[in-house]
Formats: structure tokens, sequence, C-alpha cells
């Protein structure tokens, strides 16, 4: 099994570094538009280097199309006739090709009309978590993808962090909310933290009780599988300094303005497709 990658921003890297547990190095390849860029993340997983996009379709099994979604149709573009060419001769090529979108917006129906073929395309979701194998993947196969290669990219991708498959019309969705999440969360804890300096605290100190708290919070509901706001009550006393903060987060409109920010991520990824 060979991957190809092109594009070697920070999901792209991440994805592959993620998938380099199941992977051998050697069977990676990376392909940019910045030649530097593409030799720096293959040196940092002892992969290949493409010349061009082309060249990676034709080298890989399942390709990652990690380009943002402004220029995913110029990509696709060049690609278009390697890919029809790699289909034609499926019944000689067993290890076959998938195409992997990681693009807001962009459904399979819109790839595949920009290829000019139904290709085997499978749509994901991550998030930059996965840099550290602790990521959201949330994955949507087209029909043409055989069931047996969706488990294999399942398995591929889990070096990541948790895979999930979803229907592609909640995708946009996923974007908002576990894509774009990590954004809102650090915003939290960089906000959480200031309080504490507020109140005192060194701001080293203060950066690293506030991370740890929302680690540990997150854990708990996880593992406990409690509603959020039963976990809230049991820290919540009559009177206490909880409840005095709680009033001010509700005053302030902490659930509404996350709920529009995510709610506003959804709106955008919509846009780019």
């Amino acid at each position: 099994m060979k991957i190809s990658c092109i594009g070697s921003g920070n999901m792209g890297i991440a994805l592959m570094k993620g998938a380099a547990s199941k992977v051998l190095p050697k069977n990676f390849g990376f392909a940019d538009a910045d030649p530097e860029k593409a030799k720096g993340a293959a040196a940092s997983m002892g992969g290949e280097v493409y010349a061009s996009n082309t060249e990676a379709v034709r080298n890989g099994n399942y390709v990652f199309l990690a380009v943002k979604p402004q220029i995913l149709k110029k990509v696709l573009e060049e690609i278009s006739v390697a890919v029809k060419e790699r289909l034609s001769a499926s019944s000689n090529d067993s290890d076959g090709l998938i195409l992997v979108s990681m693009a807001p917006g962009w459904s399979i129906e819109k790839i595949q009309a920009v290829l000019e073929v139904k290709a085997p395309v499978v749509r994901i979701m991550p998030n930059t978590p996965a840099l550290i194998s602790r990521g959201v993947i949330v994955i949507s196969p087209s029909v043409e993808v055989p069931p047996e290669k969706t488990a294999e990219l399942e398995g591929i991708l889990s070096g990541a962090g948790i895979v999930d498959r979803l229907e592609e019309k909640y995708l946009d969705a996923v974007t908002g909310l576990s894509g774009s999440g990590p954004a809102f969360v650090y915003l939290f804890i960089e906000a959480l933290a200031d309080g504490g300096v507020r109140a005192g605290l060194p701001r080293d100190k203060a950066l690293r009780y506030a991370a740890q708290t929302v680690l540990g919070s997150a854990e708990m509901l996880l593992e406990t599988g409690k509603h959020p706001g039963e976990l809230k009550d049991m820290v919540t006393s009559p009177g206490g300094t909880t409840i005095a903060g709680i009033s001010a987060l509700e005053n302030g409109g902490l659930r509404a303005a996350v709920i529009n920010a995510v709610e506003a991520a959804w709106r955008r990824s919509l846009e780019l497709g």
C-alpha cells in the first residue's frame, strides 16, 4: 500500500504522521506547489518527493488531497487525466485508487464532476489535535469505495485519533464543530488563564492550570458518559463560588456566543463549497 499526499500543510502532515504507525515510511510520498515544503515533509517521515500532483496520483493507492478548498478545483483539473488512467487500468491494479479529500464544503458529487469521472472518493474532516494523535477524524465514502477499502482507511487514520463514519450531509456541521472547534477551545483556555492572572496567579501557572482543567473535564465527560449539565451540577454548590462564576458567564452570553461560532463556521463551510 502506498499513500500520496498532495499538499504538505499542518493537517496533511498530521494525518500522514498518524498513518505512519500503520504504513511503512518508505510508502509515503508528498507533492506540493512549493517543492521545498514537500521535501521537508518527506524528510520528516523518510518518504518520497513527487515532482507533480500527477506523479502523486500515479504512485498512490490512497491519494490525500490536503489542499485548501479555494485551490482544490485547480488540483482536480490537473490530476483528472491521471485519475482516469488509473481507474481504466483498475482490472490490473489490485490496490486501486482512492481519493481522500479534506476540503471543507466540497461535496463528493462536485469533486467527481470536476474530475469528469465517478472516482472513488472519501471525504474526511479532521482537526489539528491529529498532530498529537488526539484528533477527531470524521469520514464519508462515496458509493464507489469498496467497504473493505473504507475499513482499511479507518485503520490507517486511527493512528491520528478517533475515526467515525458519518453521512456526507453532516460534514459541514462537523467542520463547524470539531474542525474549527479547537480554535474556540484555545480561546476559552486563554481567557480562563487570563482570569487566573487577573486574580493574581503567575501567567505560566494560570495557563497550565487552565489547560489541565479543560483536559481533565473533557476526559471525565467521555469516561463517565454523564451529561455535561450533570457534571456541572456536581461542582456547583448553593451560594458558592462556582454558581457565581456561572452566573457571570450566562450574563456574558457564553452559550449563545459558542453556538453562534459553530453556526458561523458551518455556514462558511457551505460557502466554500
